[in-house]
């Protein structure tokens, strides 16, 4: 499923901890493609610091690098190409360095990474990050190591993440992992396993764990976070055939929102991604009874063609989708929706690209995460579909749903003109530094000037001016959550 959001500024960085003293190794670690990946990288720090692994930034002093990669899009792929030539050309200088990927693009590629890419010692799933030590063992005695097989039941719920998010106010927590969406354009499937929930407390405990260190906002993080369903432990799909008691005393969705909401009734609470075909009505009613879960949901749809839809597998057609905007809007009247669209699926013709136009003129998205259709080696799209749109045709169709969102971008933003607006500061404005930067609750950046107001704080912003993805506006206090008890 594309709807992993990518954060391009993201891409690629390395990241970098606090040292343990008794530490002797160091470890280089990179991240690419979407939210899921940079939380595993937590996980993959917090296991390799008790191998005696503390992160640096300097590659070449580097023990073990690893790369953490995505299989969503070919750019991707091939970033993480020119980024093992590079590693290689360093190893020739620190021979004792040693090479691993981590993640999609290892579990599509298997062992082909050590047969191809000469340079790569291990390769690693996004299942068998708990196997490490071994591995590790395993390169640290000359041998490579591979370990790409998919669990029903890992979800990482016993690893506590080194948090690596370094503004230290928003964090991602994992509610999930794997997919049972077959969409046919999709690898997600294929490298991160069938469907699995974390346990419910385990969440709460992290929750409470990331409050007492100071964090303010958690996002809760699937890969479709609306199939979440705890009933003990086991893939969803098994879910018929668990017991009364068991069926009884499940744990879904909305009722694991609300247990995060009451967990910490101070801390903001947002979620991703939503798919549409499982997004229910009482998530909604949820969103709207807690005043901490903030008025955002990311709603990939894709293509605003019914018989698109259908050649994507997406289980939902626009009709339905509708009914669900509107069921949204009624509940929650300022609630802001963003988009995932792919412009020129195969056999895309004039008229479904039509739709997709007039599917967001009637939606009218805050924000949006758009891309040209490219072929995944491996999905049902690849292997079924021919790829027979032409690239000027895919440019063209991207431009014209990228100028529609900037568009509706800025009619959304202009909504909130006029209007006194709670802001979390997460940082300094990349623009100005005498401004900070936050998001409102609808996940719209707030630039305003700083005053005396810290990182952290919750504060009351009176909206001026705004362009199409920003607000701009004025601090008139502090809001009542940034009490603490």
């Amino acid at each position: 499923m594309q709807e992993r959001i990518i954060e391009e500024h993201k891409q690629g960085e390395a990241l970098s901890l606090q040292d343990n003293s008794a530490n002797t190794r160091k470890l280089y670690i990179e991240s690419y493609g979407c939210q899921m990946n940079f939380s595993d990288s937590e996980i993959v720090a917090s296991i390799l610091a008790k191998e005696g692994f503390n992160t640096t930034q300097e590659l070449a002093e580097a023990d073990l690098v690893l790369v953490n990669t995505c299989s969503i899009r070919e750019k991707a792929e091939l970033t993480v190409r020119k980024r093992l030539e590079k590693f290689n050309a360093v190893k020739k200088i620190n021979p004792h360095m040693k090479v691993g990927v981590l993640g999609c693009m290892a579990e599509r590629l298997k062992s082909k990474f050590l047969e191809e890419e000469k340079i790569v010692d291990m390769v690693v799933g996004p299942d068998a990050y708990k196997d490490l030590p071994n591995l590790l063992q395993e390169i640290d005695e000359g041998r490579n190591a591979v370990n790409v097989i998919l669990s029903k039941d890992e979800t990482y719920g016993d690893v506590a993440p080194v948090r690596l998010n370094s503004n230290g106010v928003t964090a991602f927590v994992s509610i999930t992992r794997g997919c049972d969406n077959m969409c046919t354009f999709c690898v997600v499937p294929f490298t991160r396993g069938r469907e699995r929930s974390r346990d419910p407390q385990s969440i709460i405990d992290e929750i409470n764990d990331l409050w007492q260190r100071g964090f303010k906002e958690i996002t809760l993080l699937g890969q479709n976070v609306d199939s979440y369903l705890w009933y003990g432990g086991g893939l969803k799909k098994d879910f018929d055939k668990a017991s009364e008691m068991q069926k009884a005393t499940s744990v879904n969705f909305a009722k694991l929102l609300e247990l995060c909401a009451l967990a910490q009734p101070k801390m903001r609470i947002r979620f991703s991604t939503s798919n549409p075909q499982d997004m229910t009505l009482d998530v909604i009613e949820t969103m709207a009874k807690f005043q901490n879960i903030c008025n955002y949901i990311h709603l990939p749809v894709q293509s605003g063609s019914n018989r698109i839809l259908k050649a994507m597998n997406r289980l939902h057609t626009r009709e339905e989708y509708f009914t669900l905007i509107d069921n949204i809007r009624k509940i929650i009247p300022d609630c802001a929706i963003s988009q995932d669209m792919i412009s020129g699926f195969p056999t895309e013709t004039e008229q479904d690209h039509q739709d997709t136009l007039s599917l967001m003129e009637y939606v009218k998205y805050d924000f949006g995460f758009m891309f040209a259709y490219s072929e995944r080696p491996g999905t049902m799209a690849a292997r079924k579909l021919e790829d027979n749109v032409p690239t000027a045709v895919k440019k063209r169709r991207l431009t014209e749903i990228i100028d529609l969102q900037r568009k509706h971008g800025l009619y959304r933003t202009q909504q909130h003109l006029g209007k006194t607006e709670e802001v979390l500061i997460e940082g300094t404005s990349k623009k100005s530094d005498a401004h900070w930067m936050g998001r409102n609750s609808q996940n719209t950046v707030v630039v305003f000037p700083k005053e005396d107001y810290q990182v952290g704080d919750f504060v009351m912003v009176h909206i001026k001016d705004c362009t199409s993805a920003t607000l701009i506006g004025e601090a008139v206090g502090y809001s009542d959550n940034n009490v603490t008890d």
